[in-house]
């Protein structure tokens, strides 16, 4: 789980998954034009760094096709934050929510 939070703290790598995110299975040098197109100038160096860390904490999965390298975005494990630390947080809210509201109604029927 560290390296999920790891990965996601910096701006580029979130940039690089929100790229993902809306055209999954890019490769390294369309990835690197599709962060130019954002205003990000990288070097495919930079933008092979910051893959590596993502793929250390498995957001992105990467398949070999031919002589092409596709990227591709893996959201199970954000899922997996989600369900761990944030559904918990808003389960109570509307559950309670819920009731409140269960009980406003059953007043105004008396």
């Amino acid at each position: 789980m560290d390296a999920i939070f790891k990965a996601l703290a910096d701006d580029t790598r979130r940039l690089i998954l929100d790229v993902l995110r809306e055209q999954d299975g890019q490769t390294l040098q369309e990835l690197e034009v599709s962060l130019a197109e954002q205003g990000v100038e990288m070097t495919r160096f930079g933008v092979m760094k910051h893959l590596k860390v993502l793929e250390a904490a498995f957001l992105v999965i990467s398949r070999k096709q031919g002589r092409f390298k596709y990227h591709h975005l893996n959201v199970v494990p954000l899922q997996e934050v989600i369900d761990r630390w944030i559904e918990p947080l808003t389960q109570k809210p509307l559950a309670r929510a819920t009731l409140d509201l269960k009980a406003k109604l059953e007043g105004e029927v008396k």
